[in-house]
């Protein structure tokens, strides 16, 4: 008997204790490949306790939330962020009349959204979830300090795009860690809750908030009361959060082998790549999806042109209920609300609803699929076109002003109905890539979510609310039979082999 072997018949008697003791089948003599122990590993975030998964899950909607006070500076709606009524204050401050610098502090924001997903998520699947979402928050928090404390417009400016390069991590990692803790049947839930706290300070407390802090307390304040929040998070991360991300674990897992074992040992997920070619490979994966995976390319456009018209709203919401119906400022931040109330009811709905379906065809047929997550955007795309005919004809009739708001509450749910889907699709089919396929979405959301809010001041100017919101419409009854052609055809296009490749 070798010493290799009796060595090895030592390690097998040792009762398991932790994963840095080799006593699994795969580390016989002359085996490397490291993987859980088991389905029940207690290491694989999967079987974490609902307290772990739930605080994790919580602290990044926290973050998210914290985020959404400053990322809807991006529609440019004086009354829909709470930044933004401060922006006249501080360029005043400043001794700048520049409009153009003014347009720029809103909206350079969002240019830290469309770059920072491309590095940043990625990343993630390089490095791990954890210490790329420590680095980002403090990032976030050290940016909006010095945001509050900026001498001079440039440096407003500079550090704002800060906020936004580090603040993009939540929002793209948030389907990252879903897909890391949450079996299929539970990630809908997992979502709603996570975007909770995001859409209620999108649509309800922030344009409330936001319509009176700026000119109350004055515009340094904002950003202080984020890096409080800030600080909170980044402090509550370093104490709850854990890495979650399953190729790192088993990575780290692999370490600690080699170290005890004496011998070479690799993760399934290793592909046998450099560092530089790992990078290289995961930084170009969210374009190459975009690019070469017709499944994220079409779900990207189609959501991103449903979710611009948010911003579409929230940019002419003051102007419409200001205008129209004579709100003062306070008032019109509350005729968010239906828009808010259609957003929450339409997660609330669509997630419990996505797992129980995600359940009954697990019953009915054995492995459910990602395409069975879909249903619910033929429905959407029914309520978004039927929400925006209502708010816009009842806004040129001057009907009572409920009534555009109950249409603003039909589109935000339609929404939902729509945003829910393909974001648990795209989970669901790159699982340990979904944060690069989030990503590749995020990217295309932010650029439409920043060009088409500018049209909507000229498109009402000229067509009116009625024929405005009409023509808005009507391109999303043109965007309608994307939902039945990922229906029939998905399938067979996400298991092409040929695309599948390319990530």
């Amino acid at each position: 008997m070798t010493k290799t072997t009796i060595s090895n018949k030592i390690e097998e008697s040792v009762p398991p204790i932790n994963y840095e003791t080799p006593t699994q089948k795969e580390y016989d003599e002359g085996s490397s490949l490291v993987d859980w122990d088991g389905p029940g590993d207690a290491a694989n975030p999967i079987n974490w306790s609902n307290t772990q998964k739930w605080t994790i899950i919580g602290l990044v909607s926290f973050t998210t939330f914290n985020l959404k006070w400053h990322s809807l500076i991006s529609t440019g709606s004086m009354a829909s962020s709470i930044f933004a009524p401060g922006v006249p204050q501080a360029m005043q401050d400043f001794h700048s009349t520049s409009s153009v610098l003014s347009t720029f502090v809103v909206s350079v924001f969002i240019v830290g959204f469309i770059l920072g997903p491309l590095v940043l998520s990625p990343a993630s699947e390089v490095y791990g979830r954890l210490p790329v979402t420590h680095a980002a928050n403090i990032a976030f928090l050290v940016a909006s300090i010095l945001c509050a404390v900026s001498v001079n417009i440039s440096m407003l400016i500079v550090f704002r795009l800060g906020m936004g390069l580090s603040g993009c991590v939540p929002v793209t990692l948030g389907a990252g860690f879903i897909a890391d803790l949450m079996p299929m049947e539970k990630r809908g839930m997992a979502l709603a809750i996570w975007t909770f706290g995001p859409l209620v300070v999108l649509t309800c407390l922030g344009p409330v908030i936001g319509g009176y802090m700026g000119l109350d307390t004055g515009w340094r304040w904002t950003f202080w009361l984020v890096s409080i929040l800030g600080g909170a998070a980044t402090l509550a991360g370093f104490v709850f959060m854990q890495e979650t991300y399953a190729p790192t674990i088993l990575k780290q897992k692999a370490k600690m082998l080699r170290k005890s074992t004496g011998r070479e040992m690799r993760t399934k997920y290793d592909k046998g790549q450099t560092l530089k070619q790992l990078i290289a490979s995961a930084v170009t994966r969210p374009l190459r999806m975009l690019i070469l995976s017709p499944i994220v390319l079409i779900l990207s456009i189609y959501l991103s042109v449903i979710y611009s018209y948010s911003y579409l709203l929230l940019t002419t919401y003051t102007e419409i209920f200001e205008g129209v119906y004579n709100f003062n400022s306070g008032e019109a931040g509350l005729g968010y609300l239906g828009l808010g109330v259609g957003f929450v009811a339409g997660a609330c709905a669509v997630g419990p609803f996505s797992d129980w379906y995600i359940k009954l065809q697990r019953e009915r047929h054995g492995l459910p699929q990602p395409g069975d997550r879909l249903p619910p955007l033929l429905l959407g795309s029914c309520w978004v076109p039927i929400g925006l005919f209502c708010y816009g004809w009842s806004a040129q009739a001057r009907t009572h002003w409920m009534v555009p708001i109950v249409g603003t509450g039909i589109f935000g749910a339609g929404v939902e109905l729509i945003f829910f889907p393909i974001q648990l699709y795209l989970i669901d089919t790159f699982t340990i890539h979904a944060a690069s396929a989030v990503a590749a979405n995020t990217v295309v959301r932010s650029i439409f979510g920043a060009l088409i809010p500018l049209a909507g001041n000229p498109l009402y100017n000229k067509l009116g609310l009625g024929w405005g919101n009409s023509v808005l419409a009507f391109i999303s009854i043109a965007f309608a039979p994307f939902s039945l052609v990922l229906l029939k055809f998905g399938a067979p296009i996400r298991t092409n082999p040929r695309f599948q490749a390319s990530i």
